[in-house]
């Protein structure tokens, strides 16, 4: 068996992290192996995580070798700005569980923006470029990749390559200055330059950028030529899809999973549902709201003033080799883009997924979004806009009326595209010809 080549990938989440952020380059370390290439991780050796997860530690290959080392973050202190009690997780996506008050939690979302850039894990920048030089002088390898966020890692990977040269793929989960809760940050002119220039300095360092979203090449080509740019999207593993298809839920269950921010609150569902409870009482009667995954205190009030407390399950976490069986025993799976001006571009990770689960879809979306035309394109479900109280109820109602009858959904189509096993053969195609291009 030829020897594997050698790609170093820096980045912040790695098992035991949980959540969303960890799942795109555990899953690609995971196959590396079987297209010729040995993950090298480097990432923290006590990292600041908004959730554990164990059971993921499983999918890390035993020809992975990992690189942790300490990094100093200044959590400590932002909990008390914010008035968050000592071990409080930090949540991303200014998800909060409790209460603040406003001018507290402006605050923080200033000291986040303008203090921290790009990001709080500034400070382990320069100590990563000096350890991995002296690492990589004894062992080396093939080629870098940096993922983000977050974008730290990118200015890691960015002084590493001045001082090796190494080819270096910058992959992007989510954008930088184009996220979504950009404009929240409250930043000075100063700090949006600096972010800007920081982000352009990465764009036009690395020698190939890759995203996550088809629209994310509109925003690389600011910087990067198309030549350089490559997408390739998040994916589900078939290993993660249970064996055996489970029981579907005895009530009329809608589910999402993942953290549910602010700017994914779904308030015309919840309107639509409390109508719904009134003109057909059936379906008051089997409604169960199940989420999985951290729940914005504003998420909760709502939900709460629109009457469907008494439907609501809330699982905190639940560990990602269980979250296959939820998903597919629920009736029907609720997918929220964020309200921002970005919304058309978003695709949640969450998505594929969901396909894997072959579940009927409610996918709250711009309808002319990329989310939109990828979930009619699988035939997996009905979009709905934010605003749209008529077509949700419309939407929920047939997905009643199915439930009631034992109609089964009709099935998804094109979803091998999407296996992480094929998503890592494009990402190998990629590396090997980004190291021929140097």
């Amino acid at each position: 068996m030829a020897e594997l080549k050698r790609v170093l990938i820096i980045t912040y989440y790695w098992p035991p992290s949980g959540g969303a952020g960890v799942q795109r380059w555990l899953k690609f370390a995971k196959y590396l192996p079987e297209f010729g290439w040995q993950p090298v991780i480097y990432t923290p050796s006590n990292p600041e995580f908004p959730s554990e997860d164990p059971s993921l530690l499983k999918d890390v290959p035993v020809q992975a070798e990992i690189i942790r080392q300490p990094i100093r973050e200044p959590y400590d202190y932002y909990r008390k700005l914010v008035g968050a009690g000592k071990g409080e997780k930090i949540n991303t996506g200014f998800l909060t569980e409790s209460e603040r008050p406003k001018r507290t939690e402006n605050l923080s979302r200033w000291v986040r923006g303008n203090l921290f850039i790009p990001d709080a894990r500034k400070w382990w920048i320069k100590p990563s470029i000096a350890f991995l030089k002296q690492y990589l002088a004894d062992h080396p390898v093939d080629a870098i990749v940096s993922t983000g966020p977050p974008h730290s890692m990118h200015r890691i990977a960015l002084g590493v390559k001045r001082v090796t040269g190494l080819p270096w793929i910058a992959d992007f989960r989510d954008p930088w200055t184009q996220i979504d809760f950009y404009q929240d940050l409250h930043l000075t002119r100063y700090a949006d330059r600096k972010h800007h220039r920081q982000e352009r300095e990465v764009l036009e360092g690395a020698d190939v950028v890759t995203g996550a979203w088809p629209s994310m090449q509109t925003l690389f080509y600011q910087h990067a030529s198309p030549k350089r740019v490559a997408v390739i999207t998040n994916g589900y593993d078939p290993a993660d899809v249970p064996a055996k298809t489970p029981d579907l839920d005895a009530q009329f269950t809608l589910a999402h999973v993942g953290s549910f921010s602010p700017a994914r609150n779904p308030k015309a569902l919840w309107q639509a549902l409390q109508e719904l409870k009134t003109t057909h009482p059936a379906l008051g009667q089997a409604l169960r709201i199940k989420l999985a995954g951290k729940v914005d205190v504003s998420v909760r009030k709502d939900i709460a003033a629109y009457g469907l407390d008494s439907h609501l399950d809330v699982h905190d976490y639940i560990p990602h080799a269980e979250i296959g069986a939820f998903q597919a025993s629920s009736r029907m799976l609720l997918l929220v883009a964020n309200q921002a001006p970005t919304a058309k571009w978003i695709i949640p990770g969450k998505v594929f997924e969901y396909f894997s689960a072959k579940r009927p879809i409610l996918a709250v979306c711009p309808p002319d979004g990329d989310l939109a035309a990828m979930v009619r394109d699988a035939g997996a479900g009905t979009v709905v806009g934010f605003d749209d109280v008529p077509g949700t109820k419309k939407a929920v109602l047939e997905a009643f009326l199915a439930f009631q009858s034992g109609q089964t959904p009709p099935p998804t189509h094109g979803l091998e595209r999407y296996s992480r096993v094929a998503l890592t053969a494009r990402l190998s195609e990629v590396l090997t010809a980004v190291c021929g291009r140097i």
